[in-house]
C-alpha cells in the first residue's frame, strides 16, 4: 500500500491509499524508502495543506474506512458535518438509532481522522468529549480553532 508523509501544525501525518482510496491518516512519519508518491496521495497532501493554511475546509478525496458497517456509518455521518460545524454524539446517535457512547466509540475508532472530522463532534452541552488522535484535546480543540467552531465556553477555559 502506497504511503506519503507530510509535517503539519498537529504533527507529522502519514496517508495510506489502498485500491485507488484513503484509508488511513496516521500520526508519525515512516521511513522514505516505505514512501510513494502516487496522483491520489499527492493530491490529499495537497488538500490537507489547504486545510491546514485556512483555504478549505472540507475535503473531496475517495476514501475507504476499514471498519465494521457501523464504524462506516458513523463515518459517513461526521463526513457529513460541514466545515466549521459541530454535532454532537447524541445528535448522530439518534440518525443512526443507537447510543452516544457507541459513536463515541466509533469516533474513537476512525482511521482517517482530519479528513473524516471526527474532531468536528461534541459531548453533549458542547463539552469536547474526547480524540484519539495524537495530542489529545489539543489537537481537537486546535484543529476547530482553524475552523472557527471551538464552542465558546471551551475558548473562556484556554484563556
Amino acid at each position: 500500500m502506497p504511503q506519503l508523509c507530510m509535517h503539519s501544525p498537529v504533527g507529522d501525518l502519514t496517508l495510506t491509499e489502498e485500491d485507488g482510496a484513503i484509508v488511513s491518516l496516521d500520526w508519525g512519519w515512516v521511513p522514505s524508502e516505505w514512501q510513494e508518491k502516487t496522483p491520489l496521495l499527492e493530491q490529499a497532501i495537497q488538500q490537507l495543506n489547504d486545510y491546514f493554511d485556512g483555504e478549505r475546509l472540507d475535503f473531496d478525496l475517495p476514501l475507504n474506512p476499514p471498519g465494521s458497517d457501523f464504524q462506516k456509518q458513523v463515518c459517513a455521518a461526521m463526513n457529513a458535518i460541514p466545515g466549521g460545524q459541530t454535532r454532537s454524539y447524541g445528535d448522530i446517535a439518534r440518525d443512526l438509532d443507537s447510543s452516544a457512547q457507541a459513536v463515541g466509540n466509533a469516533c474513537g475508532l476512525n482511521p482517517i481522522p482530519i479528513i473524516i472530522p471526527c474532531h468536528r463532534v461534541l459531548a453533549a452541552g458542547k463539552d469536547l468529549g474526547g480524540y484519539s488522535g495524537d495530542g489529545g484535546l489539543d489537537t481537537k480543540k486546535a484543529l476547530l480553532r482553524l475552523e472557527n467552531a471551538l464552542p465558546s465556553q471551551q475558548q473562556e477555559l484556554d484563556i
